[in-house]
């Protein structure tokens, strides 16, 4: 169901995208690929230069490589357009530093406390928090989702939908379905 329509008229000025992209490698490790891109529909004059209507403000990429326990075991990221041109890329390898995190133990407090502030470029660590509901998704591909094991299924207690109590765990989970939340 889309948006209802909007209420007055109104003048598109930017556009952001982010893309992620999973894979599954054939050395059984898995890699995750992040793109952002900000793009101004009108000649965008910054301090730095003029970036023209429809040109990318900021183009960046985040790849980690994963294995099967979601730990990072390669990261890395770059970026192809950027205001400020030869300085914001400076910080790049520093994202060399969530090798060893797991994307679900942690992490993002983890990737705050590395790369908050001045620390980190703001667009990419933005991008990096992407990272762990996209290799949720990635794994999805590859594993039923209500496998009967020993277990409980990765999704179940992630979001409202899928709270142990809720509806939807009672009917496709039964197995880990509670019938009264508890405190």
């Amino acid at each position: 169901m889309p948006l209802p329509p909007p209420t007055a008229e109104r003048t598109r000025m930017h556009t952001r995208s982010v893309q992620l992209d999973g894979y599954k490698r054939a050395d059984g490790c898995w890699d995750i690929e992040a793109r952002l891109t900000d793009l101004k529909h009108h000649d965008y004059p910054i301090s730095s230069k003029t970036i023209a209507r429809g040109e990318a403000v900021h183009d960046m990429w985040v790849r980690v490589t994963i294995d099967a326990k979601m730990n990072v075991l390669d990261a890395v990221a770059c970026t192809d357009a950027m205001p400020y041109d030869g300085l914001c890329d400076g910080i790049h390898p520093n994202y060399s530093r969530l090798v060893g995190l797991n994307l679900f133990h942690g992490f993002r407090k983890a990737v705050k406390d590395l790369f908050g502030g001045t620390h980190g470029c703001s667009h990419v660590t933005e991008l990096v928090m992407f990272l762990p509901t996209a290799a949720l998704q990635t794994f999805a591909s590859d594993v039923r989702d209500n496998e009967d094991s020993a277990h409980k299924p990765y999704q179940l207690d992630k979001c409202h939908a899928l709270d142990s109590h809720s509806e939807a765990v009672q009917r496709y989970y039964p197995r880990w379905y509670r019938s009264q939340k508890t405190g």
